[in-house]
């Protein structure tokens, strides 16, 4: 089973079957989401009070270190680490956006693209596509 870890802390944010990020909307309110590990699985939990509109763009942290996971690649992206059964680490860069799907797996140059709406963010990576 791949492990998922903060970028900044290097803390472990998978409980047992969920990456556990806290997130915040524009408008300062702010719980927790909890992400299905399966790259390309867009199913999300969250608290019945908390529930973001679609389309809205989330700011999501880690839960440990409260460090912002916001991509170096564009705002609208995250990023968490994922460590592979052999110890391989990956990016892992995902949209904070509220019903929009793109996931972005990189190892060196290579980008491992899932979901319906992946091709917008394709272009900041500058990357080569894996098949």
């Amino acid at each position: 089973m791949s492990e998922y870890k903060c970028p900044h802390c290097n803390a472990h944010l998978k409980v047992c079957d969920n990456i556990i990020l806290s997130a915040e909307r524009p408008n300062g309110e702010a719980g927790l989401f909890l992400l299905h590990p399966e790259l390309g699985n867009y199913n999300v939990i969250h608290n019945e009070g908390f529930i973001p509109e679609e389309g809205e763009t989330l700011k999501f942290y880690c839960p440990v270190c409260h460090k912002s996971l916001t991509s170096n690649k564009a705002n609208e992206l995250a990023k968490i680490n994922m460590v592979d059964d052999s110890g391989s680490v990956y990016e892992i860069h995902f949209s904070q956006t509220k019903g929009e799907k793109s996931t972005y797996k990189i190892e060196g140059e290579s980008v491992e693209i899932f979901g319906d709406h992946s091709s917008k963010y394709l272009n900041y990576f500058n990357l080569s596509q894996m098949k």
